[in-house]
């Protein structure tokens, strides 16, 4: 079964490497989706695939990479959109 979740990952998340991270993260659980910096200083993600990889992706969010210090993360499941392919934006 395909889910889609958005995440939201708070704390000192951005200048760590977090979303080179988690790209590397999504293509070993072979997810899609995307992940980017908001101005406010947390991360945001919508990560699609298979139950079972998303919720080991969301789980891997709760930790961070080296380096990083997750605060809290907020998780919604969507609508699946189709994506294909896991990007890094801007």
């Amino acid at each position: 079964m395909i889910i889609s979740r958005r995440v939201r990952i708070s704390g000192a998340v951005q200048g760590v490497f977090f979303r080179a991270t988690c790209a590397r993260e999504a293509a070993r659980h072979g997810v899609a989706g995307w992940v980017r910096n908001l101005p406010d200083g947390s991360v945001e993600a919508v990560i699609e695939g298979h139950a079972e990889a998303v919720e080991a992706m969301t789980a891997w969010c709760r930790r961070g990479p080296d380096g990083a210090r997750v605060d809290g993360v907020d998780a919604a499941d969507q609508r699946p959109e189709g994506l294909a392919g896991f990007r890094v934006l801007g």
